[in-house]
């Protein structure tokens, strides 16, 4: 007897996808085992298999690997590349 399956479509950025993917495929697991084992999780933890929090705070250079530190700057060139980014005046609209 067959298993029936189905198919899953989402959008997302196309950076994310292709780091997600690269890492995937240095581990050798392909894109749909990946999701199949991600929506495993999500049932057997009855929920999102990892904790959503916001870190409180915001690290300081100095409290940042190299690595790290130069990820967030790529990524920072990269919107700035993109204009993924928002105008000032709305941020501070927004916040006050």
């Amino acid at each position: 007897m067959a298993v029936k399956t189905a198919n899953v479509n989402s959008r997302m950025k196309l950076d994310i996808k292709q780091q997600a993917e690269s890492i995937l495929e240095r581990l050798g697991i392909p894109r749909s085992v990946a999701i199949d084992m991600y929506y495993r999780q999500i049932i057997a933890h009855n929920g999102i298999p990892f904790p959503l929090t916001l870190p409180t705070t915001v690290l300081a250079q100095d409290e940042m690997t190299v690595a790290q530190f130069n990820q967030m700057m790529e990524n920072g060139l990269k919107q700035a590349k993109e204009d993924d980014s928002f105008d000032v005046d709305e941020v501070f609209n927004e916040l006050e």
